[in-house]
């Protein structure tokens, strides 16, 4: 501590954090200089996140709020306090994750990014003939909506081809919702209302008759001759359209889904404004065909605005749209909904939008924010991280990326290992330094994978035929099989379109797909009951002691009294921060004492959970327990905690833990988003031995990837381009690495020859 003291004086401007114990971390100190680029790296798992969001965000983010009277404090996020001693020179901080932009169909590229705003002050200044101020230019106004629509461009109603099956009567089921099944209490109100023929088709029904079971009335209109029997589309709407089942279970909103359509707008055919204000043109184009526009191609119509009156906004509107370009985003256009975005494009585009704040001295934090790009982009984004430093921020990203990293001003590598094997900072310095470092990221940055010598020969093949969804152009793609196929391309050229869209549901059958969504991460949820083990254990102790099996799980009778199996008592304060403690009684641990007495191999059930997987192989006996903790180990997560929440693992283990999970399940064709995702350099060569036992095994993978060394380990590649958007869609190779290196004149070829020193 003394030595660290030393080392910062002169230097009192920089972060120092002094005895971090959060997670795993081993009570490390260690400094981080304000306006310069720092990196933390290190295996997944190591406590780069328990460093960078769990201790240095948080803090930043509690102090802050701490700031506001406790009535706002109340309406902010909780953040608990760190397990750290102290920490000097804390800054403001702004995250720049991973987590998805979410907001729902109101929520779209120009508003997020505040494009949109300007765009609506453009039009309301020079736009011909006048519509009205700015407001009149947003579909969130009820001045510039479409009345038809909302604003939202499309109407939802219920499909009543999905609900009903005409071959049957009331006596057969014709209503495929399991609330109408025959005898059940909703069929009888229409069963004894006697306005049906219980054993007659619907097929068969009347024009009258079809308007009463739809609609309750015969005319379609009016009231329902029948209060119990208001007809099935006015009973599913209201209860599918006019209400909210956001916070219902995921079954509900999957039935929901199952059972309403979406059609565009027959008012303003998806534009979402009304007429008055779609007539307002500036050169021709209407705001929603301006919208409409991919980014270039806005960017080429702004240009071409001459009225010195507007010149300084439209000087604002091509600089924001500079920066979205110059970071990748090229092939998006404002009017795309934010739900529908991925983590990798949320994320840079939160990036462009601080890129335009004029805050300074402020710790921005990013989350790898290379995930999902392609290796052309990734130098246009380092431009921008190093902007931000350059305006007198402070930096700090989560990387493992090598491009990413070689732009470090200082580099943090956490290790040695991961879990209970890291949590201590093993090397810190300059990028240089880093590369003669004696650690697993120093090694790796020093290795590079060859090409696969020889990659194997396809079994056969299957055909996707003009594919045309999105942007793809009408394109034939074969899918070699036995073998591994990797698609790759720059970011929006069509690969997960072509692959998890159009492939996945042609051969749906046949495929299990492992793709980037996200995992049940409650601290209620551990790897044991995520991969389905949790469940044998507990069969297991019971048998072992002649006890049930619910008093074994911390959700039902084994569960402390005191805390409810949550291990921690919550103390709510009213408007201040509420107050989390350890449970006294069951000491964290979850377990009521009867349930603490049963042992299996001389371990109760907490202690049975405390191990790692390795561990694990070494008590258990049972077929099916073994069988998922050998899955783990293939994985890379034998340090895992069969009972570690699964809220506290980093992104590239729960991308891992999710691949075990899938591992097992029945189907030949595998098929994975980007699985490079969150992992360290040392990672990605065990799992490509993983991908290699698989594929010997008979089944066929596909990878959808932008990480050269899985594409230098391909047997089979199909590159989608030449570029994203309206410029991709193209099936622009196929062929071996070798080849690809050899004859293809793609950008990815570039950097995979860039990568091989050819």
């Amino acid at each position: 501590m003394e030595e660290m003291d030393k080392k910062c004086v002169g230097r009192t401007a920089d972060i120092v954090v002094h005895g971090l114990t959060q997670n795993n971390l081993k009570h490390v100190t260690f400094r981080i200089p304000k306006e310069k680029i720092t990196v933390f790296t290190g295996v997944s798992g190591s406590g780069k996140s328990s460093i960078v969001f769990d201790t240095i965000a948080a803090e930043s983010q509690r102090q802050m709020n701490a700031a506001y009277p406790a009535f706002v404090r109340s309406r902010l996020p909780k953040y608990p306090k760190p397990a750290v001693e102290r920490i000097d020179n804390l800054t403001a901080s702004i995250i720049v994750d991973q987590s998805p932009l979410g907001g729902n169909a109101r929520s779209t590229v120009g508003t997020i990014s505040g494009l949109y705003a300007s765009l609506r002050l453009l039009f309301s200044r020079i736009g011909k003939p006048a519509a009205g101020t700015a407001s009149y230019f947003s579909f969130n106004d009820p001045n510039g909506m479409c009345r038809t629509c909302s604003g939202l461009g499309k109407v939802t109603k219920v499909d009543i081809g999905v609900i009903l099956d005409p071959d049957k009567s009331w006596n057969e089921g014709c209503v495929k919702d399991s609330l109408y099944r025959p005898d059940a209490w909703y069929w009888k109100q229409y069963a004894q209302s006697g306005l049906f023929d219980l054993d007659k088709p619907v097929r068969e029904y009347t024009k009258e008759e079809y308007n009463l079971l739809l609609y309750g009335s015969r005319d379609g209109g009016g009231e329902p001759e029948d209060p119990k029997v208001p007809g099935l589309y006015n009973f599913f709407t209201k209860k599918l359209l006019n209400r909210d089942i956001s916070n219902k279970s995921r079954h509900t909103r999957e039935k929901s889904q199952s059972l309403v359509t979406e059609t565009e707008c027959t008012a303003c055919h998806g534009k979402r404004l009304n007429e008055a204000v779609l007539r307002c043109r500036i050169n021709g184009y209407s705001i929603a065909d301006m919208c409409g526009m991919e980014l270039t191609q806005l960017r080429e119509v702004l240009s071409q605005i001459s009225d010195q009156t507007v010149s300084v906004l439209v000087d604002t509107l091509i600089e924001g749209l500079d920066r979205m370009i110059d970071i990748g985003l090229p092939y998006l256009h404002l009017n795309r909904e934010t739900p529908s975005l991925s983590g990798g494009e949320a994320q840079r585009l939160k990036l462009v939008r601080y890129m335009g704040s004029s805050l300074t001295g402020m710790t921005y934090i990013f989350d790898e924010p290379s995930a999902g790009m392609h290796p052309r982009d990734v130098g246009r984004m380092n431009r921008l991280l190093m902007q931000l430093r350059d305006k007198g921020n402070t930096v700090l990203v989560v990387e493992h990326d090598k491009d990413v990293i070689s732009i470090a001003d200082h580099v943090i590598d956490v290790g040695p290992m991961a879990g209970q094997n890291g949590g201590e900072i093993v090397f810190e310095g300059s990028f240089r330094e880093l590369l003669c470092a004696d650690t697993l990221t120093g090694k790796a940055m020093r290795q590079s994978l060859p090409l696969k010598p020889a990659p194997r020969r396809p079994a056969g093949s299957l055909p996707v035929r003009d594919a045309c969804l999105h942007n793809l152009k009408h394109e034939d793609a074969d899918i070699p099989l036995g073998i591994m196929t990797v698609v790759t391309g720059v970011a929006g050229s069509g690969k997960s379109t072509l692959i998890s869209q159009v492939f996945a549901k042609q051969y749906e059958d046949d495929i299990v797909m492992i793709d980037q969504g996200p995992i049940t991460a409650t601290n209620r949820s551990t790897p044991a009951s995520f991969l389905g083990f949790f469940d044998e254990i507990r069969k297991l102790l019971a048998r072992e002691n002649g006890r049930p099996e619910s008093l074994f799980s911390f959700n039902s009778t084994g569960a402390c009294p005191v805390c409810g199996g949550k291990g921690v008592i919550v103390t709510e304060l009213a408007f201040m921060d509420p107050v989390i403690t350890e449970c006294e009684a069951c000491g964290g641990v979850r377990y009521n004492e009867e349930a603490l007495a049963c042992r299996y191999q001389g371990k109760n059930i907490v202690e049975l959970l405390g191990l790692t997987a390795s561990q694990a192989m070494e008590i258990f006996e049972d077929a099916k327990i073994r069988k998922h903790l050998k899955v783990m180990q293939q994985v890379g997560l034998s340090y895992l905690t069969l009972g570690q929440p699964l809220s506290t693992l980093s992104g590239g283990e729960r991308q891992r833990i999710k691949l075990a999970k899938n591992l097992g399940k029945k189907g030949r064709i595998i098929v994975m988003d980007e699985p490079t995702t969150g992992l360290h350099m040392s990672d990605i060569e065990n799992l490509l031995k993983l991908f290699d036992m698989i594929v010997s095994r008979g089944n066929t993978l596909v990878v959808i990837e932008h990480n050269l060394d899985v594409i230098k380990q391909a047997d089979w590649i199909i590159d989608i381009g030449p570029d994203g958007g309206k410029n991709g869609g193209e099936v622009v190779f196929t062929g071996t690495p070798e080849e690809m290196i050899r004859d293809a004149k793609t950008l990815t070829a570039d950097s995979l020859r860039a990568a091989c020193g050819v």
